[in-house]
């Protein structure tokens, strides 16, 4: 599955300018555009396709609603997986989130023959990534797989770009040393009882693979094997592509452009904040807590020696362009093998850029990406090699949040709520909570039947946040529930 080429730049920019300028033809070419890559990216991390198509849906309102943040409009398609990112992490995030309907595998039309040889590959693969960190499997996932860049992977999963290019190279020799063991066990295991065992059975799991690797490096015997690999372009060319629905285009437009949908789109807009100076969605952060100091991503410095490293890399996306995987909270963005085992537990599970760890790993299953356990939104691009590099970023630190050590003080202010609607057929939408005359520490305290909602944390004076709400049964005609918080208040909310 390849991403837009470098020779799209220019499409992008004007698609970019187009949206800050409302143009809603803009937005149906956008949505052709990447709305397929992006559905297997979410598909990837959620695993289920309710959620991924409610993520995608989100992502595009999003992105109309921020278009004007983009300081970099050749980013756009970067900038668009952030987003992605971002919102697949709160709904990770969410103990309410849809599960167990996978999306079905996007058609080929291979013959039955070739679909054999297809399989056999990719328990190959799947066996290789097994071996692989979450984050790791998701950084080569998205580079590529999805073909994309350095800068925008250092948006894309929020670290400094100038540990960009060591992740992506280490996940390549890792990459390559997982497929070499796979091979010596899968052709050389009668000579070696050992390599046997741990090749018990096929795909490997992340510990029978991380074992084989090692086994292999410290054998005598199977260490002075030559087995022919294939490149990582070639390994990850078989994974699976979840189908996105035929009829998911119409939905998103429309909750993208209705005008009796304005108020939903700005709650979902909210959820995106904060940004960095870039304009790229800051990591998703599951509750408001104290802050505290995280490495900035730094774009500027490093830019001689990614000059470079983006060369070799983009000679090994020619080499290999057919896997990626996801670290942090999330889940790995790479294809399952259906009916296998699924990856996503592999060593280095999922760290999210977003304020809990995710690493992606590749899961056996149906047609649709793997997931890997971690999750995080990215934090800020590097800056895009057009640029006249700056020596770091600006001092500006993202707030990471941390459950605190000990209950927050009592609030010295009251808490102001306001409800929300959900126009059919949304299934969620967001209250506005704010501090007035004080800081408040809040949380929610209950919600009526139909309706989830969860979350707690700490606003300053004049502060907001925005609580997502859920129903939870299918219902017709219109009802009016509500969700309570502490320090008092009840929020109204229609659905249905």
């Amino acid at each position: 599955m390849a991403g837009e080429p470098r020779s799209g730049q220019n499409d992008a920019v004007r698609l970019a300018e187009s949206l800050r300028a409302g143009d809603v033809i803009a937005l149906t070419e956008v949505y052709d555009a990447y709305a397929p890559f992006l559905f297997d990216y979410c598909h990837g991390l959620l695993r289920d396709r309710v959620e991924a198509a409610g993520a995608l849906r989100n992502c595009v309102i999003a992105a109309r609603e921020h278009a004007d943040r983009l300081t970099e409009p050749e980013r756009l398609r970067g900038w668009l997986y952030a987003i992605a990112r971002k919102e697949c992490m709160r709904r990770r995030d969410s103990p309410n989130r849809h599960t167990g309907q996978e999306a079905p595998e996007a058609d080929d039309g291979l013959s039955p023959e070739q679909l054999a040889r297809r399989e056999e590959r990719r328990m190959l693969a799947h066996s290789a990534l097994a071996a692989l960190s979450g984050r790791q499997r998701e950084a080569i996932d998205l580079h590529v797989r999805h073909e994309l860049d350095e800068v925008d992977l250092c948006g894309i999963l929020g670290v400094p770009l100038e540990d960009v290019y060591p992740l992506v190279e280490q996940a390549r020799r890792d990459l390559g040393a997982g497929v070499r063991a796979a091979l010596v066990a899968q052709h050389h295991r009668q000579e070696c009882p050992e390599a046997a065992a741990l090749a018990d059975g096929w795909p490997l799991p992340p510990q029978a693979a991380a074992a084989l690797v090692r086994h292999v490096a410290e054998c005598r015997a199977c260490g002075t094997r030559e087995v022919p690999a294939p490149p990582p372009s070639q390994l990850l060319a078989v994974l699976p592509i979840a189908a996105i629905p035929a009829d998911l285009r119409l939905d998103v437009l429309t909750a993208a452009t209705a005008d009796d949908r304005a108020a939903n789109r700005r709650s979902i807009a909210a959820w995106t904040e904060p940004f960095d100076e870039y304009g790229w969605p800051l990591p998703y952060e599951p509750t408001v807590t104290r802050a505290k100091e995280k490495p900035q991503r730094r774009r500027g410095p490093v830019y001689a020696v990614v000059g470079a490293g983006i060369t070799a890399v983009v000679v090994l996306a020619g080499a290999l362009t057919a896997f990626g995987g996801e670290e942090e909270d999330g889940g790995s963005a790479l294809p399952r093998i259906s009916a296998q085992p699924s990856i996503s537990d592999a060593s280095g599970g999922p760290v999210p850029t977003e304020s809990k760890p995710t690493d992606p790993a590749p899961s056996s299953s149906s047609a649709s990406p793997s997931e890997s356990p971690s999750e995080s939104p990215s934090e800020s691009p590097s800056q895009s090699p057009s640029q006249t590099p700056t020596t770091e970023r600006p001092d500006t630190t993202a707030p990471t949040t941390k459950r605190p050590d000990r209950p927050d003080p009592p609030a010295a202010g009251r808490l102001a709520v306001s409800g929300c609607e959900m126009d059919w057929p949304d299934d969620e939408c967001g209250i506005t909570i704010r501090a007035v005359d004080g800081p408040v520490s809040w949380r929610v305290t209950g919600a009526s039947d139909g309706l989830s909602a969860g979350g707690s944390g700490h606003l300053g004076a004049g502060q907001t946040a925005t609580v997502a709400v859920r129903k939870d049964t299918t219902c017709w005609g219109e009802k009016t529930g509500s969700v309570s918080f502490s320090p008092g208040g009840a929020a109204s909310v229609t659905y249905c």
